[in-house]
């Protein structure tokens, strides 16, 4: 018998995301608020999903998505 993990590697990449402007904007809102709503008994979580926000354009940078004109631009690119 061998011991095998079948668990993936805690680092290892599992999914990569492709997201649109508008899609980036309404997930890293999402998870902001998940972040600020999680408690100290939550902790575990609240990092994880701080190494989410982390691995995303600054908030600057998210505030500047016009969530309005990446809609619009959308629905006309149909």
């Amino acid at each position: 018998m061998t011991d095998v993990d079948p668990a993936p590697q805690s680092r290892e990449v599992l999914f990569a995301l492709r997201l649109t402007s508008a899609q980036l904007k309404v997930t890293h809102t999402a998870l902001k608020i998940l972040y600020d709503d999680l408690g100290h008994e939550e902790r575990n979580v609240q990092r994880v999903v701080g190494e989410v926000l982390a691995k995303m354009p600054d908030e600057r940078e998210i505030r500047a998505i016009d969530l309005g004109r990446e809609l619009k631009q959308q629905r006309a690119a149909r």
